[in-house]
């Protein structure tokens, strides 16, 4: 099994690639239909601050996708035009490559992982939760989803963690990615404030879908925040 999944992140400056990266979240789908070995996509916004908020982020975006192998994703980031485009409208750029670990619940009905990698405690993660809310659970989440993004800051296992999704407010999601799992599940399992959040999820029915997943980061690629990420890990 040879599919792999990558994330590249945008960051866009100005009124004039502001205004255009917001137009793809409509009209980039058109675009990525029918392109060679690619398995499932998303187009993700993200919200204000790191991410973790109602408020929208005009300047940040995300492509997230799934590819049947390696050369696929490498074929379409070298010669597709939308792609490139988005490239050069941005300030910064970078893309990180997944293998699949471990994937529990849907995306739109769907469950686009193949398991192909073993995690290990003392080895990089990067983390996907993503959830359709429910309407009426709305102001419940965002009233209490604060507190997790705000425990998250500085945390010294978290190498990068922002909120993205494809619908402001309803359909939220968070990559994240750790220096080791082992600091993962120890913010995961013993963060206070994040273990509440956990619990009311349960308790309180926020979610009419959701989605878990676990990745083994093998490779980065561009520039983030001023930094080279080929060393991000």
């Amino acid at each position: 099994m040879n599919q792999i999944t990558t994330v590249s992140f945008f960051k866009v400056e100005n009124f004039s690639n502001k205004w255009w990266a917001f137009k793809q979240m409509q009209l980039g789908h058109r675009k990525l239909k029918n392109c060679d070995g690619l398995l499932f996509y998303k187009l993700l916004g993200s919200g204000a601050k790191n991410g973790f908020s109602a408020k929208p982020n005009f300047g940040t975006y995300a492509l997230f996708s799934v590819w049947e192998n390696e050369t696929k994703a490498q074929t379409f980031f070298e010669q597709n035009l939308f792609y490139n485009t988005y490239k050069k409208r941005s300030s910064e750029m970078f893309t990180v490559y997944l293998k699949s670990a471990e994937a529990h619940g849907y995306w739109d009905g769907v469950q686009p992982f193949e398991k192909n990698a073993k995690l290990e405690m003392d080895k990089p993660i990067v983390v996907l939760t993503r959830a359709s809310i429910r309407l009426n659970k709305l102001w419940s989440f965002w009233s209490k989803v604060g507190i997790v993004s705000q425990s998250l800051e500085g945390y010294k296992g978290v190498l990068l963690s922002i909120g993205v999704g494809e619908w402001p407010l309803i359909q939220q999601a968070t990559i994240s990615i750790w220096k080791s799992q082992a600091e993962m599940i120890d913010y995961a399992y013993k963060n206070p404030k994040h273990k509440e959040v956990v619990m009311l999820t349960r308790k309180l029915n926020w979610y009419k879908e959701e989605m878990f997943a676990r990745f083994v980061p093998y490779k980065f690629e561009g520039i983030w925040d001023g930094k080279n990420v080929e060393n991000f890990i």
